[in-house]
């Protein structure tokens, strides 16, 4: 496939995706546009996410500053 190919299929997916919310009443709609947690369905947040417990934040920030540690 060349490049316009593969930008062919995206233009048309997302012009897919629109056709199908257009379809849905404003209510379905607007909870077909949140974003939610494929396992469970809740509602997330672009705040939240995995935080490693093991990340030193000090550490980091001397690290960043190109300091021995």
């Amino acid at each position: 496939m060349q490049d316009s190919d593969y930008l062919w299929c995206l233009v048309n997916t997302l012009l897919d995706r629109e056709e199908e919310l257009d379809r849905l009443c404003p209510a379905c709609r607007k909870a077909a546009e949140v974003k939610s947690c494929p396992s469970c369905g809740q509602p997330v947040t672009d705040s939240e996410g995995w935080v490693n417990p093991a990340f030193d934040e000090a550490r980091f920030e001397t690290m960043k500053r190109g300091e021995l540690t």
